[in-house]
Formats: C-alpha cells, sequence, structure tokens
C-alpha cells in the first residue's frame, strides 16, 4: 500500500506508538436540538458516535487518566503518547469560551500529544477556527469532518443535513488556517454502488485535507436505521464485499493522504449488522493481505 497508515504516520510524527482516547466534550449537535432537526443521522447512535467515549459527568482530565487506564495494558514498555479525540456529537458545537476550556484542558494535560476535533462542516464559524489554529501553536490540534459520502441523495436519505458546498467550503477554510483536516466517509450506505463509493473517496482525496477514515456502515440498536434494516430496505456489505471497496478507495488517493481508518467497531451491546464487522481482526487481516500490507 502507497499510503501511511495513521499508526506508521504517528510514529514517525511522535516517536513512538500513539493512542487515542475518546473523549465527550458534553456537546450536543445541530441536527438533534432542533437548528437543523431532531433525530440526528439515520445511522447515528444516542451516544452521537461515542460510544467508546468517557463520561461526559467527568471532567477532561478525567476521562484522559481513566483512558490511559484502558491502554496501559497495550502499550510497550517504553511507553507511548495520547491523542486527546473530542469524538462524542459535534466537537464544535458551543460557544467559543466553552470550546476554550474544554480544549485548553485536553491540550495541557502532560501526557496528551495531540488533540483531534470530530465535527461537522457546518459548525465551523470563523471564531471556532481561530481558536483551533491558535491552539494549533501549543500542540498538533487536527479537525475531522463526517461527510460520509459526497451523493446528495445519499445524504438526503441519511439526514445528514447539509450539502456538498457546505463540505467544500469548510475544507477550504481550514486548508487556508493551515489546519489539518482529516474526512471521514462510510462505506455501504444504503442506495450507493461501488462506484459511488469510489467516486466519494476520490473527491475527498482530491481536496486538501492530510488524512482520511474509511469506515463500514454498522447498523445499531436504536437507531433508525436499524428500522430500515429489520424491514428489509437494504442489506449490509459481506466481508469481501467491503475489503474490496476499502482497496479500490485507497486505489484512488494521493500518496500523502494518510489512512487514519479502514474499519470501525460497532458497540457488540449495540450491533445487529454486519456481524462479521465483531471480528476487527479478520478483517483487519483480510484488509492487509488485499492491500499488500507489510
Amino acid at each position: 500500500m502507497k499510503n501511511k497508515t495513521a499508526n506508521r504516520y504517528f510514529r514517525e510524527r511522535f516517536g513512538c506508538k500513539v493512542y487515542r482516547i475518546a473523549i465527550d466534550g458534553g456537546f450536543s449537535c445541530p441536527n438533534r436540538d432542533g437548528k437543523i432537526g431532531t433525530g440526528g443521522c439515520i445511522f447515528c447512535s444516542g451516544y452521537g458516535s461515542g460510544e467508546f467515549a468517557g463520561s461526559r459527568n467527568d471532567s477532561i482530565t478525567e476521562q484522559i487518566e481513566r483512558g490511559k487506564k484502558l491502554v496501559r495494558g497495550k502499550m510497550p514498555e517504553e511507553g507511548g503518547k495520547y491523542i486527546a479525540y473530542f469524538q462524542a456529537f459535534t466537537g464544535t458545537y458551543a460557544p467559543p469560551e466553552r470550546l476554550e476550556a474544554v480544549y485548553r484542558e485536553a491540550i495541557e494535560h502532560p501526557d496528551v500529544a495531540a488533540v483531534a476535533i470530530a465535527t461537522r462542516p457546518d459548525c465551523l464559524p470563523d471564531e471556532v477556527l481561530g481558536l483551533i489554529e491558535s491552539l494549533g501553536k501549543i500542540k498538533p490540534v487536527w479537525v475531522e469532518l463526517g461527510l460520509q459520502t459526497i451523493h446528495e441523495r445519499t445524504a438526503e436519505y441519511i439526514r445528514r443535513g447539509y450539502t456538498l458546498g457546505v463540505y467544500d467550503d469548510a475544507v477550504n477554510r481550514l486548508a487556508d488556517r493551515g489546519i489539518e483536516t482529516v474526512t471521514h466517509i462510510i462505506l455501504g450506505l444504503p442506495g450507493e454502488s461501488r462506484e459511488d463509493m469510489t467516486e466519494t473517496a476520490a473527491y475527498v482525496g482530491a481536496g486538501p485535507i492530510s488524512g482520511i477514515k474509511i469506515q463500514l456502515l454498522h447498523v445499531l440498536a436504536g437507531t433508525d436505521l436499524a428500522d430500515e434494516y429489520k424491514a428489509g430496505k437494504f442489506r449490509c456489505l459481506s466481508m469481501e464485499e467491503y475489503t474490496d471497496i476499502v482497496r479500490d478507495c485507497i486505489a484512488v488517493l494521493p500518496e500523502n493522504i494518510v489512512i487514519h481508518r479502514m474499519t470501525g467497531d460497532g458497540a457488540r451491546r449495540d450491533l445487529i449488522a454486519p456481524l462479521w464487522s465483531s471480528d476487527k481482526k479478520r478483517v483487519l487481516n483480510m484488509l492487509k493481505s488485499k492491500l499488500d500490507m507489510a
């Protein structure tokens, strides 16, 4: 594979193994609080995609310390560093003064090497971009945008709540400020062909981003997508299909794009389909064989 994986990239950048600690900053989402919608995206659980994040009832520092304990058993003897990942809901959807408080608490933690902020392209006002730009002078900070697809018919179906033009504007404004951007896409969205998914990857890769996260569509309990699945309105990809499409998507990406993720985890307690995705080691082994990864 010509592109660097996140593991290799972070080792080169930070000089050691780096672990993500998922954090819940206590944010909401305009697609849930009524500003745009109330139901959220069709696939999004009640955790706001933060199933593995800490508790919003704990401080940022407490969540980091708890996250460190969870990954300590995975760490080599030489230790490692951490990325504070604001994962749950929309990580920039709050007044700038509140954002600054939670971001600073994370960035000033001595064991945190970088901060990652997952958000929506329509939640990046100039004052928030200015804050992120200034914090990036302390430690690396990047923004992760949940695009999922470039196809407007699918975006409407999943209730994304913004157009592709909003994404384009956000990535360009981030790039103008020198803020690194990682874009999330989902493979297996209902109604999309293999060509549709590859087109999304190619479009994203042609933009001013530094990395991409490729996510498998999970059907989780309690979501509207689960109702659609149970009604037989779509089927999930097989592991063979998924790994083939990942290979196609990576093939159309420029070499400088870092692959931050090639699959994903659905919480076992909530996962309805595809059940094969719970065997992450098997999925990664198949991806490695198809991508010719050393």
